[in-house]
């Protein structure tokens, strides 16, 4: 036995593999690719309407709806006043309507991570074993290079929306989910005794106790999960998905500096809105829940 070259498969052995592999998903997505597209289309509705709501609409109400929300979630005139000025820049440099299809884009994509990824940490907190089971998929997503997750949509539904909001989710979600197991496991002891003392059903300890104090830390993944959904902008862009990521991608390509770094600096603008928001939220959220306590 040779045991210096590691024992490997034949070039033939690996190759029939592959192609039994891809054979299988090109008949999966043979059969199940018109359902799938589909299910989704509701998807590809509400970010194609969003998109349209905040292109079409006067610039200026766009902006006073926005600066407006930022203000309720943040209660600070400055993250108000300062994401105006930045969008205002952004806008003077004919990025306005990228920069709204990249909002609408991250907007989406984090509703949809929001919706399936608080519930997945619930369940994970509720049980052990589906936290064992979870986690290493959990891993696997972060681990797994960006450009991978774009094969089997792209194969599955070709160019457009869909396959991006697709793969920017299954970037942008496991943070959601382990803050929200973190979160709710991380609930002291003695609370939830002192609920079940008072004779609180399961659901109506998850539901009074374990969400509220745990919704500081869950806000913790929403906003990690929006920097994710920002990150994979660029990398969306190569399977047609209009924003701030296809001017980046063009200047790669064509080797326009100015280009590149005049987008590149407008995600970092909104990155930079959404977080300084949402840590804001946070943390009146960590006040209130320590003023019930």
């Amino acid at each position: 036995m040779d045991l210096i070259r590691f024992p490997e498969m034949s070039r033939g052995e690996l190759r029939a593999l592959r192609q039994t592999v891809d054979g299988a998903f090109r008949e999966f997505t043979r059969i199940w690719g018109d359902p799938l597209e589909n299910l989704f289309a509701p998807l590809a509705r509400l970010l194609t309407f969003l998109e349209n709501l905040l292109i079409d609409s006067p610039w200026i109400l766009v902006l006073a709806v926005l600066a407006a929300g930022i203000w309720l979630a943040s209660r600070s005139w400055k993250i108000a006043l300062g994401s105006v000025l930045a969008l205002l820049v952004v806008g003077y440099l004919g990025m306005w309507e990228d920069t709204m299809r990249t909002i609408a884009m991250v907007a989406v994509c984090t509703l949809v991570a929001v919706v399936l990824g608080i519930p997945v940490g619930i369940l994970m907190a509720q049980s052990n074993r589906m936290n064992a089971v979870v986690t290493p998929v959990l891993d696997m997503m972060q681990t797994m290079p960006s450009f991978v997750y774009l094969i089997p949509v792209v194969m599955i539904f070709g160019l457009g929306k869909v396959p991006g909001v697709i793969a920017v989710v299954i970037y942008a979600i496991p943070p959601v989910i382990r803050l929200t197991n973190l979160g709710i496991r991380h609930v002291a002891p003695d609370v939830l005794e002192a609920a079940e003392a008072f004779g609180s059903s399961k659901w109506q300890k998850l539901r009074d106790v374990q969400l509220p104090l745990a919704l500081p830390t869950i806000m913790a993944g929403v906003n990690q999960t929006i920097m994710m959904s920002l990150a994979m902008v660029v990398v969306a862009s190569m399977i047609g998905v209009r924003g701030l990521g296809q001017p980046v991608l063009q200047a790669i390509n064509n080797q326009y500096f100015t280009m590149g770094v005049m987008n590149g600096l407008a995600i970092v603008a909104i990155a930079i809105i959404m977080d300084r928001t949402t840590q804001a939220y946070g943390r009146r959220l960590q006040k209130h829940a320590e003023a019930g306590k």
